[in-house]
Parts: structure tokens; C-alpha cells; sequence
């Protein structure tokens, strides 16, 4: 659609007519002869005498041009545009913080698939952590991967096909045998910390207790509740396993109640889908919608018909006297 940015200005419209009823005309005084006894000439001739002066008037032809410039000039300067369909663009609102523990107990085949058999771990988390990214249309999502130390797999992004890809690819043992659940937080921590959401929301899910960090979960689950970060554990594997195997529930609660986040625990693939299914029904998707509308100025199109009016103007009477003035001469 065509609009004018500024149609207050079309009120210039009738300035000149005005001007012209509101000052006075200008006078060209003009050659004259000197005429004995004017005044009884004048008295004779029942005409009063008056100021000599010439008033210079336009022509139709004249008044037209220069009208039709200034509508056009008052055009231009009211900024006409167009102004094309919207553009919408939603602007994700929570950063989603995926940690997945990939020490070597997630190869021990204790998990239950749907069919009945018993599978890996690892597959179980493959296939229900890249379900759940796939739901998650309107979030940035990233991704560590921990074991004897957390590594970043995926920044905060929008392309989740490669957080899905990267899921697909992970296997038991890449981060070290052990679980080091306090300097995950902690980097996860630090991830955080660029980003600008309002909302901070992170899952870890671990099948061990914390026997590599540096960090201890506990200080490290303080920090991220003061910084605003809501994080949700999932425990998988054999509650009544003993030593590195052994799952912490305890500190896993502690860090979930302290950052207003839930504790889950899974023990087969069924129970790890409803997991991730009360998940993403727990932490809506919240986006901002931005809209604008791209304008594109066209007052130079008015301007440029203005400077063509009037020059087309000033050169056709210009040639035409010219050419007067040719035929007048000897």
C-alpha cells in the first residue's frame, strides 16, 4: 500500500493563493514621457492620475506549471512511501540447557524398550532427548556432554537438526568414564551467563553421583539459583547400585529444589518419554513476536516531476521569446 509519512504537511497546499490575497502586488516602475499641463489633461479627460507603475501579471499557462510544481513539491516533502506486507519474526524468549551424562555406565543394557528388550541407556536418552528437541520448535537449545569433565557439544541455537544430529551421535565412555556433575553446572553456568532470556532452563540427566568435579554440585546448584537458572534432574540407571555407578538421588533432589526446578527418575525408556513429555509440557513455549513493514521512500519521484515542470516551463517561454525576438529584429 502507498501511505504519506507526514500528510499534515499537504495543508502548504494553499499557501501560495495566500500569499498572493494577503501581500501586495509588486510594482515595476516603467519608461514614461513627461506630458505639459498633465494635470489638466487628466482633469479633462475625467481620469485620475495614480502612482506609474506596471503590475506584472502571469499567463494561464504560467499559473498552471507553477502550481502543479508546488502540489508536487508539497507531495514530496509529505513523504510518500510505500509500504510493503509485514514481516514477522519471533524472538525465542528461554534458552533450554541440555546436559547429558556420557560416562561408561550409560552402556550397561538394563533399559527396557517399548517392545520389551533390553537396550542400552545411551539409545533410551538418543531417542527421547532428540524427540523432545524436535518439540521444542520455539527455543534456543543447547548441549554439554559430561563425564570426567563437561564439554560444550552445542551452543545455544535455533538450528535444531544439528542438536539433533549431535544426539544421535553420542556415545558411552566420549567424556571419560567418570561423572562430574558440579563442573557441568558450572559451565553451564558460564553458557548462561551470554545469553540475554528471561528464562534460564536446564536438564541434566546423569546415571552416577559426582565423583570428578571440582566444583560441588551443591555450591555450584546456589550459583545458578541466584543467576536465575531453573534446573530440572533425571536420574536413570539402578538406584541400589554401589560406588561409581551409585545414583545420588539426594543431591540430585537438592539441586532441582534449590533452582525451583523437579527431580525425576527414570528406570526404562517408558518412563524417560513421560519424563521429557511432563518437561515440555512444564516449560511452554514463550516467544516474542516482532512486525514490521519495510518502506520504500518515493518522494523523489514528485521532486523530480516538480524540477521537470518547472524547467520545462522557464525553456519553452525562454525559446519562444528568442525566437520573437529574431523575428522583430532587421
Amino acid at each position: 500500500m502507498h501511505q504519506l509519512d507526514l500528510p499534515w504537511l499537504l495543508l502548504l497546499f494553499p499557501l501560495p493563493f495566500l500569499a498572493w490575497w494577503l501581500l501586495p502586488p509588486r510594482r515595476e516602475t516603467s519608461a514614461s514621457i513627461r506630458l505639459p499641463f498633465f494635470a489638466e489633461v487628466a482633469e479633462a479627460a475625467g481620469v485620475k492620475p495614480s502612482e506609474g507603475s506596471v503590475v506584472t501579471r502571469r499567463s494561464w499557462p504560467q499559473l498552471v506549471a507553477e502550481g502543479a510544481a508546488w502540489c508536487l513539491i508539497v507531495l514530496a516533502l509529505a513523504r510518500p512511501q510505500f509500504v510493503e506486507p509485514p514481516i514477522e519474526k519471533r524472538e525465542p524468549q528461554r534458552d533450554i540447557l541440555l546436559a547429558l551424562d556420557l560416562s561408561q555406565s550409560m552402556e550397561v543394557k538394563d533399559f527396557r524398550s517399548p517392545e520389551g528388550a533390553n537396550e542400552a541407556r545411551v539409545d533410551a536418552v538418543r531417542e527421547v532427548v532428540a524427540d523432545f528437541v524436535a518439540k521444542r520448535t520455539g527455543d534456543r537449545i543447547g548441549l554439554i556432554a559430561f563425564g570426567d569433565a563437561p564439554y560444550p557439544m552445542a551452543p545455544f541455537t535455533m538450528d535444531h537438526r544439528l542438536v539433533q544430529e549431535m544426539i544421535k551421535g553420542i556415545l558411552p565412555g566420549i567424556a571419560g568414564p567418570r561423572t562430574s556433575l558440579g563442573d557441568t553446572l558450572g559451565l553451564a553456568i558460564r553458557m548462561f551467563d551470554k545469553t540475554n532470556v528471561p528464562e534460564k532452563v536446564m536438564i541434566v540427566l546423569t546415571d552416577g553421583n559426582d565423583t570428578a568435579s571440582k566444583m560441588p554440585p551443591l555450591k555450584a546448584a546456589e550459583i545458578a539459583r541466584d543467576k536465575k537458572i531453573v534446573i530440572h534432574a533425571v536420574g536413570i540407571g539402578d538406584p541400589a547400585a554401589t560406588g561409581e555407578d551409585k545414583l545420588d538421588i539426594t543431591t540430585l533432589q537438592k539441586i532441582a529444589s534449590n533452582t525451583g526446578g523437579r527431580y525425576f527418575f527414570g528406570g526404562d525408556q517408558a518412563e524417560l518419554a513421560e519424563i521429557y513429555a511432563v518437561l515440555d509440557q512444564i516449560t511452554p513455549e514463550d516467544q516474542k513476536e516482532l512486525s514490521w513493514r519495510p518502506r520504500i521512500e518515493l518522494f523523489h519521484w514528485p521532486l523530480a516531476a516538480a524540477v521537470l515542470t518547472l524547467g520545462g516551463w522557464y525553456a519553452i517561454t525562454g525559446l519562444v521569446g528568442m525566437i520573437g525576438r529574431r523575428r522583430v529584429s532587421p
